[in-house]
C-alpha cells in the first residue's frame, strides 16, 4: 500500500492542474472532473510522474458502480479512489486500487455508524470531514488501526498542525496556497 503523508493537493479547478504537475506533490486528488476530461488528465498527470487519486463520487458522468469502476481500471489507471460509498471502496479493493474512505462528521450516532462500517470494510484510509477535530481524527485512528487523512474545512496552517496533533497521516486541501505546507 502506498505511503500517503504531508499535505495531499486536491484539484477542484482546472487552472491550478499545470502548478501541480510541476511541484513536488508526489499525489494529487482531483475532484470535480468530468468523465471525458478524466483520461487526459491523468495521462498528463503520470507523464509528470505524479499519482492520481479520483474522487469517484464526484466523477461528473460516471457511475460508481461494477462497470464504473471497471471502466476506470481498465482506461483511466488511478492510483487510488476516494469515495463515500462502502460498495465503491470494496469494488476498488478487488481491483487492487488504493481506497480512501470519505466520512462526514455529523453528530455521535454517524461517527459510530461510520467506525462499525469503516472495521467491516477496511479501507487503506480514512478521510474525515471536517479535518479541524483533533480529538475525533485520535478517536477514529485507536477505534479503527487505520490511518485517518485530514479535509474539509481546512484553512489554515494552524488547521493543518491541529490535525496532525490529532493523528492525521495527511491533509488534504483544496486551498492551494496551503499544498505547500
Amino acid at each position: 500500500m502506498a505511503d500517503l503523508k504531508g499535505v495531499l493537493p486536491a484539484l477542484r479547478n482546472m487552472k491550478e492542474f499545470e502548478r501541480l504537475l510541476k511541484s513536488d506533490h508526489e499525489y494529487i486528488i482531483y475532484l470535480e472532473v468530468r468523465l471525458s476530461q478524466l483520461k487526459t488528465l491523468v495521462q498528463a498527470a503520470k507523464k509528470a510522474d505524479k499519482k492520481v487519486i479520483l474522487h469517484v463520487d464526484l466523477i461528473q458522468g460516471l457511475k460508481a458502480d461494477m462497470y464504473g469502476i471497471e471502466y476506470l481500471v481498465r482506461e483511466i489507471k488511478p492510483d487510488g479512489i476516494v469515495s463515500t460509498r462502502s460498495n465503491v471502496i470494496t469494488l476498488a479493493k478487488k481491483n487492487k486500487l488504493m481506497t480512501i474512505q470519505r466520512l462526514f462528521l455529523l453528530d455521535s450516532q454517524a461517527l459510530e455508524n461510520n467506525i462499525n462500517l469503516i472495521n467491516q470494510v477496511k479501507p487503506d484510509y480514512i478521510e474525515l470531514l471536517p479535518g479541524i477535530i483533533p480529538t475525533v481524527i485520535k478517536e477514529v485512528k485507536e477505534k479503527t488501526g487505520i490511518p485517518v487523512i485530514a479535509g474539509g474545512l481546512i484553512r489554515t496552517a494552524e488547521d493543518i498542525s491541529l490535525a496532525y496533533k490529532g493523528g492525521a497521516v495527511a491533509i488534504s486541501t483544496s486551498q492551494p496556497e496551503l499544498w505547500d505546507k
